[in-house]
């Protein structure tokens, strides 16, 4: 009977499990459609991105040449963090909205005792700069080494990839 009842249990993980892939996939398919606009200096510079954040249409009104070339370049670049904030933002909404939903489902601690959660082992991303490629506050946000951790492997096996293929263990040798 306690076999009946874990069978049971499993199978409705797995078919919750199967609605959060379909979940993810369809939020996936509407981030993709995503883009924004901004427009700057006046709306004489429009931005259009795309759900990357990368640049997909730049527009200028008839009266940009009221605009001296640092004015427009300014512009240019407002308008376009402007729009790939927007995506930014709705993306960030529609990971939230998915959390939300995912967090229904059973952790695989719940199943197996003592087995971490992947989602609790994801370092956070560090924020991302918009200041230019020069400016002293992106020098003082490069990370250090302390701030980079390596992901440690124990219980493994070293491998010579420098040694001569004849001089490595052989899979079909009479020891295996």
């Amino acid at each position: 009977m306690a076999n009946e009842a874990a069978k049971a249990r499993l199978a409705d993980l797995m078919d919750s499990v199967q609605a959060g892939i379909k979940s993810i996939q369809r939020a996936q398919h509407r981030q993709a459609q995503l883009m924004a606009s901004a427009s700057a200096a006046g709306k004489r510079v429009t931005v259009v991105v795309n759900a990357k954040g990368v640049v997909i249409e730049t527009r200028f009104a008839a009266d940009i040449d009221d605009l001296a070339y640092p004015e427009i370049a300014r512009a240019v670049t407002t308008a376009a963090q402007e729009a790939a904030a927007e995506v930014h933002r709705k993306t960030k909404e529609m990971v939230a909205e998915l959390t939300r939903e995912q967090s229904r489902l059973p952790r695989l601690s719940e199943f197996i005792p003592g087995m971490p959660d992947v989602q609790d082992m994801i370092p956070a991303a560090p924020e991302v700069s918009t200041e230019p490629p020069a400016a002293r506050a992106r020098a003082r946000a490069k990370p250090t080494d302390e701030a980079v951790t390596a992901l440690e492997f124990t219980g493994v096996e070293q491998f010579d990839h420098d040694e001569p293929p004849s001089a490595q263990p052989n899979v079909a040798e009479s020891g295996w």
